[in-house]
């Protein structure tokens, strides 16, 4: 990674309006179709960062912890958190707004990977990512612990080769 770029350059910022064929049969926006959003949003930022094709390699935990009903308007607000050679972690965050009332919520919080590619579908290395906030900071600082707690879940990683998360898993010598 030759090329530096701040996080803020990064930061995309999506609204969309929760219609009728957006919901369930309760009126709350369908989740499926907010993940739908939260990965558009998410892809527009890691190409914003890499200026390249970008694939989703993973997403963490999504939780819905409130509804999102008809009508609502749909802020969601991403940026890059850090790079990896080829990856991305993206980090996205959902807010729910009823406007007439003036009630807004945030209702989910999670974070993307995404891998650049070139055309013909090879990883391609990214600019590394310079944090400016202390939220950029912060989540810059713990990203490197939730992807090596992405490998080992998903095999990619043995938990003794985990620097970062050895505190989390009891390992004994073999």
């Amino acid at each position: 990674m030759t090329k530096q770029k701040f996080a803020s350059d990064s930061l995309t910022t999506m609204t969309e309006m929760v219609l009728p064929n957006d919901t369930n049969t309760l009126n709350n926006l369908m989740g499926g179709r907010l993940l739908h959003m939260m990965d558009i949003c998410a892809a527009i930022t890691a190409q914003k960062h890499s200026n390249r094709i970008v694939v989703t390699a993973s997403v963490d935990n999504v939780s819905f912890s409130e509804p999102i009903p008809l009508g609502s308007v749909v802020t969601l607000r991403a940026w890059v958190t850090r790079a990896f050679n080829s990856s991305m972690e993206v980090y996205i965050e959902v807010h729910a707004e009823n406007i007439p009332a003036q009630k807004k919520i945030m209702s989910n919080k999670a974070f993307y990977t995404f891998v650049a590619v070139d055309q013909t579908g090879a990883p391609i290395d990214v600019p590394a990512v310079v944090p400016q906030s202390d939220e950029e900071k912060e989540l810059y600082e713990s990203a490197l612990r939730r992807r090596q707690l992405r490998l080992v879940l998903a095999g990619r990683l043995k938990p003794q080769d985990a620097t970062e998360l050895r505190a989390l898993f009891e390992l004994n010598d073999v």
